[in-house]
Order: C-alpha cells, then sequence, then structure tokens
C-alpha cells in the first residue's frame, strides 16, 4: 500500500473558462511539479482532450484519469470519472447528444482548443460547453455508471452550480457516495449543516483553470499498487470510488 496524490477536478483549454495555456502537457508538467500521483481531466460537458493528456501524463508519470465535469439540466455540476478511457469517450458522446446548442462568443468566454498529445490544436468546439445539458442530476449516476464512471456533486461547498446551493440541501436521491469539496476546511461545518453528507465519502478537488490553480500534493488514496502498473492502480482507485473494495 502507498500514498497516491490526487486531484479529479482539473480543466484543459477545451473549456471555454479555462486558460489557453492549459495544455495537456503544461497540466501533466504542473502536476508533476506539485507532486501529484493521479490526475483527472475533468472539461465541460466533454472529453475530447482526454486521449491528448493520457499521452502528456505518460511522459512524467503521472496516472490520468478521463473526465468530465457535466453540468446537469438544473445547472449543477457533476464530476464524472472513467477508469477506461474508451468509456469516456462514449460518455462524451452520449452527452454530447444531450447539450444544449449556443454558439460560442469567443470574444466573451474564451477559445475551446481540442488538442493532440503534443499540445498541437488539432480543432476546436464551436458550441458552447459550460451551459446546461437535457441531463437532470436524478440520471446522471445511472448514465455515468451506465458506461461503467463514477460520479459525484463538484464544489459543494460553492454557490455557483453546487448542488447544496441549488437544491438547498445534499439529495438522499440520487445516491451519490462522494462529494467533492474545494476547500477542505469547510468539511466539518458543511456535515453539521447538512447531515446527509455524513454518509457519503469526500474527496478535494482545484478545479483548476489557471496552471497556478493546480494545489500542491496533500490529499491522498491509500492504494496497493503490487505488482505495480498505471492500470492497476487506476483499478484499484475505482473499486473504493465504486464501494467494491471488501
Amino acid at each position: 500500500m502507498n500514498r497516491y496524490y490526487y486531484d479529479f477536478h482539473i480543466h484543459s483549454c477545451l473549456s471555454p473558462c479555462a486558460e489557453n495555456d492549459m495544455t495537456p502537457n503544461n497540466i501533466a508538467g504542473m502536476a508533476a511539479l506539485a507532486g501529484l500521483n493521479i490526475v483527472a481531466l475533468t472539461d465541460h460537458n466533454s472529453c475530447k482532450n482526454c486521449p491528448a493528456f493520457y499521452a502528456a501524463a505518460k511522459k512524467q508519470g503521472i496516472i490520468p484519469i478521463a473526465g468530465m465535469e457535466l453540468t446537469t439540466a438544473e445547472d449543477i455540476h457533476v464530476v464524472c470519472l472513467f477508469e477506461s478511457i474508451d468509456d469516456a469517450l462514449a460518455f462524451s458522446d452520449e452527452v454530447d447528444s444531450r447539450r444544449i446548442r449556443i454558439r460560442n462568443r469567443v470574444d466573451i468566454f474564451g477559445e475551446q482548443y481540442i488538442m493532440d498529445g503534443e499540445d498541437e490544436i488539432v480543432g476546436t468546439e464551436d458550441d458552447l460547453l459550460s451551459n446546461a445539458t437535457t441531463v437532470t442530476v436524478d440520471e446522471a449516476p445511472t448514465l455515468v455508471k451506465k458506461h461503467n464512471g463514477v460520479c459525484f456533486p463538484a464544489h459543494v461547498d460553492r454557490e455557483a452550480n453546487g448542488i447544496i446551493s441549488t437544491l438547498g440541501t445534499f439529495p438522499v436521491f440520487p445516491p451519490f457516495e462522494w462529494a467533492e469539496f474545494h476547500d477542505a476546511e469547510k468539511i466539518n461545518s458543511y456535515k453539521e449543516r447538512y447531515p446527509l453528507l455524513q454518509r457519503v465519502g469526500t474527496v478535494i478537488g482545484s478545479d483548476a483553470h489557471y496552471l497556478w490553480d493546480i494545489r500542491d500534493k496533500e490529499h491522498f488514496f491509500e492504494l496497493d499498487d503490487e505488482p505495480y502498473s498505471s492500470d492497476f492502480v487506476r483499478k484499484k482507485l475505482f473499486q473504493i470510488l465504486k464501494g467494491e473494495t471488501e
């Protein structure tokens, strides 16, 4: 068993609100400098930069996770993580069919770049990615599970797009197993105010949109890593996130 420091919530230059220097290789390099071991790329409503991030992370010895920050129909942000990049891309295609199409205003929201493993621009997303989809918060866990993934509400301690600020409480249904906090110091106070949070696990995410948002290592999972491979460690992590451990 070893400690694996993580960040499950980082945006690339595909997200309209992220800086253009949030390229796959820049993210992987900064994450390595921060001492992180497992990093998820979670752009708004798309996984199209995950293949490039996998390639970039390999160069830095980081275990990558393909993910997405889904915006539900209620405008709640939900982090979705997938053990397989193929599952992530299939989920991304399904979400793509559930998007509400609004042309991106580059002058307001910024570019939405799709990149390859060498940080070369290979495409752009013309329609705004950050707006709500037609996927409701109730159906999100089932849809993610269909693609062998896990999901949890993002930054529950924030007003903007947080599940608590939107619904007024942490829900009994859907039965999320985890909740993400942006500020670890708020966990205890939130659990006192919203007792339903006491039944779920907690993770901390930076929600990084700029390179300097990527935090130094602090939060970790203890994972079995023998015989070592990135796939094996990723599998062990997902067993914990899915509640499949003995």
